[in-house]
C-alpha cells in the first residue's frame, strides 16, 4: 500500500505542479455544491487516477478538485466511497493518505445521516465531536506503516476541539441551526429497523450513517486534525418511523448543503 500511495501522489503531483493543497475536504451524499463556491484548477476523474477507487453511488460525481476556497488551497473529494460498495476498508481510506502526502494540514468531512436524537431534526446540521464504530472491519488492520502512524494510535479526541468551538461559533453568528453530537457508523446499505433504531439511540449516538469513521481513523493514524459535520436527512424515531427514499435523502441534503457550506467557508477561512 506505501507505493501505491507514493505512486499516486506522484502521479498527481505531475498534474497540479507545484500547487499544494492545505485543507482536505469529502463531500457527502448530496452535498457536492461546496465546489460551485471553489476557484477550480485542477480536476481528476478518479477514474484516471492510478489505484484510486470508483464511486458507484448515485450523486457521487467521482472528481478530485483542487482550488482555492476562502484564501486557502483544497482539494475536494467530490463523491466518498463505502464499505457497502465492496471495497476494503484500506481502499475507502486511500485518497485521505495520498491528500496527506500531497501536503494538507487539515481535513473537513461532510456526510448525510439520520437523527436518532428527538431534538435533532430534518435539515438541521450536527457537528460530530466523537462517533461509535460498528463497522465490522478497521482500515488500520494488518501491516502498519510507521511512515503513516503509530501502530496503536490514540482516539481519545478524534475531532479537532478548536474547529468544532469555532464552526458552533459561526452557525451562531449566521443563525443556523446546529447540534453537536456522537455520529455512530454502521455497514449499510439498508436502513435500520425499528429495533435497531432504538438499540442505536439507547448505546449513546445521535445520528447514524454508513460512512466517514474509517476516514476519520486513517485521519488520525497520520495525525491530521478532523472537522466533520453531518447534515440530518431522515429521521429514525421508533414510534413513528416511515419509510424514506435516497430521492427524499438527497433533497433534504441539497436544500440543507447551502447552511453547511456557509459554515465550511467561514471555517477555512480562520482555520
Amino acid at each position: 500500500m506505501l507505493e501505491q500511495v507514493k505512486n499516486t501522489t506522484e502521479y498527481i503531483r505531475r498534474i497540479i505542479g507545484d500547487f499544494e493543497p492545505e485543507i482536505g475536504i469529502i463531500l457527502g451524499t448530496g452535498l457536492g455544491g461546496l465546489v460551485q463556491e471553489m476557484e477550480v484548477k485542477y480536476e481528476l476523474l478518479y477514474s484516471m487516477i492510478p489505484d484510486f477507487p470508483i464511486a458507484t453511488v448515485e450523486f457521487h460525481t467521482g472528481k478530485l478538485i483542487f482550488g482555492t476556497l476562502a484564501g486557502k488551497n483544497i482539494v475536494a473529494m467530490n463523491g466518498r466511497f463505502h464499505y457497502y460498495e465492496g471495497y476494503s476498508m484500506k481502499e475507502i481510506t486511500f485518497p485521505v493518505r495520498v491528500m496527506k502526502l500531497l501536503g494538507i494540514q487539515k481535513i473537513i468531512i461532510s456526510n448525510a445521516s439520520g437523527s436518532l436524537n428527538p431534538g435533532y431534526k430534518k435539515g438541521d446540521l450536527m457537528v460530530i465531536e466523537d462517533h461509535i464504530n460498528l463497522q465490522n472491519d478497521n482500515p488500520l488492520r494488518g501491516r502498519n506503516y510507521d511512515s503513516f502512524g503509530p501502530r496503536f494510535p490514540d482516539m481519545s479526541a478524534p475531532y479537532d476541539l478548536a474547529m468544532n468551538s469555532k464552526a458552533m461559533a459561526i452557525a451562531e453568528q449566521e443563525n443556523i441551526t446546529i447540534h453537536s453530537g456522537v455520529y455512530v457508523s454502521v455497514n449499510g446499505p439498508n436502513l435500520e429497523t425499528k429495533a435497531e433504531y432504538k438499540y442505536l439511540r439507547m448505546i449513546g449516538a445521535d445520528v447514524v450513517g454508513m460512512s466517514t469513521v474509517p476516514e476519520v481513523i486513517v485521519a488520525n493514524h497520520m495525525q491530521i486534525p478532523v472537522f466533520a459535520i453531518s447534515v440530518i436527512t431522515d429521521e429514525g424515531f421508533q414510534e413513528i418511523l416511515k419509510p424514506v427514499t435516497l430521492a427524499e435523502i438527497v433533497a433534504i441534503a441539497q436544500n440543507a448543503e447551502p447552511k453547511m457550506t456557509t459554515i465550511i467557508k467561514k471555517l477555512i477561512a480562520v482555520a
